[in-house]
Order: structure tokens, then sequence, then C-alpha cells
């Protein structure tokens, strides 16, 4: 049983805020009496407690004072004018008078017998009442002389939490009688309480789903997370570019493209401790594989880009869902024994593929390239309409990837990027040289303005002398004593890609035939410079070996050494940096300017930031007033629009990610472009 702490103002026990006195109509001596009670009562259970009671907001009175305390303190109140105090109480109402005895009962313990030669009627009626509030089972005894109190029928008070300032303390009260539980509830000090309600069925009762809590709180209220976590649709269609045309002037192929880290449900199960702020049932697969395919269907994408794509999800759900949707899916799992991977989809009715090239950034003996990440490369020919006559589009080269996640590993992601544009330089390049367009998108666990994002952003990093932990930005490790640096060059030779992240064979001039070794052929060999030299230890014979043969005019003194000199391949090394010449740019500018906040894509430990990204190929051009910003103009492809994301703040409010709207700890990621359609 736990009973009201009601100190004196300006007297209070550590830990309980200081609350108004409960002085319920009883008169200015039944007041000061009750103030000299409680004040005694406190000091007598502080001075006879051997441990702390006070605990945070909740206390608890000890029990049991022993015969000699309570004897002591009848003796103090009749000597005070108890007696004259409970005479003038008693003229007042019934309540009155059943308050005062309710407080005395709840205030005093029965330790052992009474002696009748010290107490009169009243401190007997108040040990009796302590007795029954000890055993509730057991009828108050009736005082001879007196007439027992109306039993008056209503609702006892019980604990009922209810939303209440700070400045109120939480404690557990139990008066008894209606008319006490009226005059209590209407004192400040007790706003935290109410009547109990009426018991509720039990298949309607709502229950707290945590255990363990000493308070027990309602669930909290829907949260509207529709409202929430809207996002708006961008539209750049009708925007002019830097050169001031519009986007929509020409003849274009239209589509858009969605990335999306799904959440792999093993690596979500192997970091459990990453979603306790989620509820169970929000994380089971069955419910985020509804919600992720009523995502897609709601966007209806033409090409999509996954990643954590777990393989038996893959197989068994997600390709069979997806098929039925109208893709062609390509998938690619990690090296070594994970589970997930990447996957790109697309719709046939819009591209027929041309190829597919899987990447596995995995190198045995390499520890650079010790990792399994994967990537995955397709090269896509959009398909025209009929109606508009013999018109072509270029191809489209769409690399999807999943980079490394250890912030101090930054070597590692600018090794894996390295090989993952080499791919795409390959897949991309085109009989003249130049590149088809190219959208680059995934997860690449790098934040804005970080080394690796400027990399892929303006082509170029220095990077011998920087931190490993720099590369990616996530972590600031600048503390710690000991930290990798990067040391040039950054990938040994025989990784077989050059630092412009091209492979060695891609430097190679094309052979127009194969040698043909005829007569022809052989006689130029006559009277090269290695035919007119004497070999040393040649024997010599009058008119075979002693005469040196005469070089015809017209005849190149080293034929074989030029052709030779033009195979050999370019390949030299620079001194700490790399470089490439795909001209990408990002699809968001990872700000908010109407929240005035960062865009955010993932909230690991409800710290939000952007790690995902689509990339697309755009033509450099220089600003005649701004030269020292490099501005990107649309080439043959157009952004046409994007899909909003969201700031940290909107999705602290919606309880972070994953929520029962949003089934990933990612947002997804979703650009529409244009394409130039040319004539033949």
């Amino acid at each position: 049983m736990m009973y009201p702490a009601g100190p004196a103002s300006g007297d209070s026990p550590e830990g309980f805020p200081e609350q108004p006195r409960i002085q319920p109509q009883i008169g200015n001596g039944t007041a000061q009496t009750l103030d000299a009670f409680f004040t005694c009562r406190k000091n007598a259970l502080l001075a006879k407690s051997s441990s702390p009671q006070v605990e945070g907001n909740f206390a608890m009175a000890p029990r049991g004072p022993d015969q000699e305390e309570c004897e002591g303190l009848l003796q103090q109140w009749r000597e005070e004018g108890w007696n004259q105090a409970l005479s003038t109480a008693s003229e007042g109402p019934l309540a009155d008078k059943g308050l005062a005895e309710s407080s005395l009962a709840l205030l005093m313990d029965n330790s052992g017998e009474p002696d009748a030669a010290s107490e009169d009627k009243w401190s007997s009626r108040q040990l009796s009442d302590l007795r029954a509030a000890e055993n509730l089972e057991q009828p108050f005894p009736e005082v001879q002389g007196e007439e027992p109190l109306a039993e008056v029928e209503g609702p006892l008070w019980a604990a009922v939490p209810v939303q209440t300032g700070p400045q109120y303390a939480d404690c557990a009260v139990l008066p008894m009688g209606a008319m006490a539980a009226e005059q209590w509830e209407e004192d400040p000090a007790m706003v935290a309480w109410s009547i109990a309600p009426e018991p509720m069925p039990q298949e309607e009762t709502s229950m707290w789903p945590f255990e363990g809590l000493e308070q027990l709180q309602p669930p909290p209220m829907e949260i509207p997370y529709h409202e929430i976590l809207w996002r708006e649709w961008e539209d750049f269609s009708t925007q002019p570019d830097a050169q001031g045309l519009e986007a929509g002037d020409g003849p274009q192929f239209q589509f858009t493209l969605m990335s999306y880290n799904i959440l792999a449900q093993d690596l979500m199960q192997q970091s459990s401790e990453l979603y306790l702020h989620c509820h169970p049932d929000i994380l089971n697969w069955n419910y985020r594989f509804a919600n992720l395919m009523q995502e897609f269907q709601h966007w209806d994408p033409d090409i999509l880009c996954l990643q954590e794509v777990q393989e038996d999800h893959y197989w068994e759900q997600l390709e069979p869902s997806l098929r039925m949707m109208g893709f062609t899916c390509f998938y690619k799992r990690r090296t070594g024994c994970k589970t997930d991977g990447c996957a790109v989809c697309y719709k046939p009715t819009r591209f027929r593929l041309l190829c597919a090239s899987p990447v596995e950034y995995f190198r045995p003996g390499l520890e650079l390239l010790n990792r399994d990440n994967v990537g995955l490369v397709l090269l896509l020919q959009p398909l025209v309409p009929e109606g508009l006559g013999q018109v072509s589009v270029a191809p489209l080269c769409v690399a999807n990837t999943h980079v490394l996640y250890n912030p101090r590993r930054g070597d590692v992601k600018l090794a894996q990027m390295a090989i993952l544009l080499a791919e795409v330089d390959k897949v991309a390049r085109l009989s003249d040289g130049s590149h088809c367009p190219i959208i680059l998108c995934g997860d690449l666990n790098s934040v804005p303005d970080s080394p690796l994002y400027n990399f892929i952003r303006d082509g170029e990093l220095q990077y011998n002398g920087m931190p490993a932990w720099k590369v990616s930005g996530q972590e600031d490790f600048s503390h710690q004593l000991y930290q990798r640096k990067l040391q040039a060059p950054l990938w040994p030779s025989s990784l077989g890609i050059t630092d412009c992240c091209q492979y060695v064979t891609s430097c190679h001039p094309k052979r127009s035939e194969r040698r043909k070794y005829g007569r022809d052929f052989l006689l130029r060999f006559r009277f090269c410079n290695i035919a007119c030299q004497r070999p040393v230890g040649l024997v010599l014979m009058e008119g075979v070996t002693d005469t040196k043969p005469d070089r015809p005019a017209g005849w190149a003194e080293s034929i074989f050494e030029e052709e030779i000199s033009e195979l050999e391949p370019v390949f030299s090394r620079s001194i700490g940096s790399i470089q490439h010449c795909l001209h990408l740019t990002s699809v968001y500018t990872h700000f908010l300017p109407q929240h005035g906040r960062p865009e955010v894509t993932t909230m690991p430990l409800g710290l939000g930031m952007t790690v995902d990204y689509i990339f697309f190929s755009a033509e450099s051009c220089e600003n005649e007033n701004r030269t020292d910003h490099r501005l990107d103009r649309d080439g043959t492809l157009k952004l046409l629009g994007r899909l909003s994301l969201l700031s940290e703040e909107i999705l602290w409010a919606a309880n972070g990610l994953p929520n029962p709207f949003y089934s990933s700890d990612h947002l997804c990621l979703l650009a529409s472009f244009g394409m130039e359609v040319t004539a033949p």
C-alpha cells in the first residue's frame, strides 16, 4: 500500500516537487494540526528509514512505526488542542470529518497492541481504521458511543495516468470513500490522477506493449504517416537549362528510374540493436514485402535498381512479383557467404537488353580488395514508339552498386568505385571513343561533399596522404592516434586498371586486320638495321659473309620497330591522383531550401544522412561570370523531375526508419529523364 506524500511547504524531501497543501474546508485549527502532523510524521519516517526511499519522482513511505512513536504523536496532538480542532471540524459537513479520519488512517500504522490507558476514543478509532486499511477484508470496528459513518457507494481512487506537466510528481493514492475522493480530485496537486474508469472487456482493453515500466501509459494515438512523410514531385520539364533552352523543345524518350536500398532481412536481424525503436510487427518480412511492393506499384518506374536484396526473397517473392508487374530482372549476389546482393529490373516494353555485366570487387590475394561487395552494369536500348517514324535513340548504360560500409576504409571504397567506373567505361564506350548516356546509382556509403562524392562529381581526386576515414565522411576519426593514410599508387598495376579508371586493354589501339605473314611482308625485313649488322661470331666466307648489303633508296631503316612501338600500351601511373571522364552529376542537391535543412536518405541510430545517390551523365560547361564553379548542362540525357527527399526532423516525427509507412531504413530515390531522339 502506498501513501500520499504531503510535507509542509518549504520542507519537501529530496525527489518530491513542492506541492500545495491539501486543506479541504476544515478550518484554520485543523489545517495547522495537519501541518504539524505531516511534519512530525515525515521526521519520524525519515529517521527510521535505513535505505533511500526516494527514487526519481516515485517514493514510498516506510511502514510500521513502533508503539512509542505512536504514543508520542498522540500526546503531541492532545497538547496542541487536537480534540478541540476535531470537535470544530465535526460541526462542518460530513465530508470534512470523513476526510480528517481517512487522512489519519492512511498516515498511521499499527505495529503492536494499543495501550488502553493512554488512548482516548479518538486514538482508538484511528488505530482501528489503520488496521482496517491494512486488511480491507475486515470491517471497521464500531467505537462505543459513536455512530458509524454512513457508507457511500462510489468508485475508489486508482492510479490512472493522465498527461500532466513536469511540475507535479506522480505517486500512488488510494483515499477511502467517495466523498473524500471528490475533495482530493479538486486539489491541483493531484491533477495527474482521476477516478478509475469502468472496466472494459478484455478483448477491447489496449495493453502497453513494453514490460518493466513502473508507470503504465496508454499507447500513443495513431500517427498520420501519410501526412508527415508526404513527398512532393519536383517537375523540371519546363525549366530552362544552363543555356536557356527548355527541356521539352524536341521529341524525347522519357522514362523513370528508382534506386532503393530495401534492407535485407538477414542484415536487419544481425544488427537488431539498430531497430529497437521499431515495433516488431513492422519489422516482419511479410509486412515489409507488402509495403515495398505497394511502393513499387505506386511509383511504377521503368527501371528499378535495388540494393540489399536477399537472395531467397528475390527468387521466391520479389522476382515473381516484379515479373507479374512487367519487369525483367537481373540479380547479382555478393561474393563469399553473403546472402544479399543487387538487382536491376527494367520493363521490356520500354527497353531492349544489349548486354549485362556483373561486377565483383573481390580480388584474391589483394588486401585492398578482399571485400564481397558487388555491382551490376546493364546496357539498354530504348524502344521508340512506332508513331515517331524512323528515329533512333542512343543506348543507355545503367550501373547499380552497394559500396563497402566501413567508414574507416576509404581506400577500399575508392578501389571499388574505380573498378565500377572502369566497367562502365567499357560498356558505355561507343565506336568513336565517346560514351553513351550513363546513370550510376546505389548506396555509396559516402556523404555529400566528401572526397569520394567529389571524385564522382568532378572526375578527379588528389588522394596521396589523405586519411582513409576522410574519404567517405561518414564519421570523424581525427581524434585517434593511429590513422590509416592513402599512399600512391592506390592499387597495384596487376589489377589492370589505370589511374583514369579504365581497363588497360581499353588503351590499346584496335588492329584493323590480322597481320599476314606473306612474301611481301617478309621482304620488308631484308634491309632493316638488324639485317645489315654483322652477327657476332659469324664465320667469314669470301663472297658470302664478307660484304655488307647496301640499303636501296626509299627503304626505311626501322620499319618493324616503328610498328611495334605503335602496339605498345600506354599505361603510365600518376602520382597520388585518380581521374575519370564520364562527366557525372547528381540528381539531388542534398539540401531542402523550403525547410532550410539537408536532405536525408537514411537514419542509422537516429542520425540522418545522405548515402544514396543517382548520378547521370551531363556535359560540363563553364559559366562566363563564375569560372570558379563547374556547371553541368544536360547532354543527351535530361533531368525532367525527381521525388523530393525529407529532412531529419520530419523523419524523427515519424519515429525514424523503418516505420509503418516506409519499410526500409532508407528512402527510395526516383527521377525522370528524357533522351534526345534523332533522325538517322
